[in-house]
């Protein structure tokens, strides 16, 4: 079983979330809004209320995919989950 942590919980990432659970992947998710995170839990998800929990709750080296609008907001993301990840992890 593999782990991987989402960030962004829209529609895209929360089907991809729950498609990956249904596969037998561990998922640990993040989003701005805490609603989907709960919604997710709910499903078996591992819900994080701040990028660096996320972090914490994934075993190195750490996966995380990023699943938020194309834009500032992509780029912005990127940089905040890069500083809490260690070098060998990837986004």
């Amino acid at each position: 079983m593999a782990q991987l942590g989402m960030v962004g919980l829209g529609r895209m990432g929360s089907n991809l979330v729950r498609r990956l659970m249904r596969d037998g992947h561990e998922c640990a998710v993040y989003d701005v809004n805490p609603d989907p995170i709960k919604q997710l839990e709910g499903e078996g998800a591992n819900g994080a209320s701040t990028l660096t929990e996320l972090a914490e709750k994934l075993d190195p080296p750490r996966s995380v995919w990023i699943m938020v609008p194309a834009g500032d907001i992509t780029e912005s993301t990127v940089k905040e989950v890069a500083e809490v990840l260690e070098r060998g992890d990837a986004i």
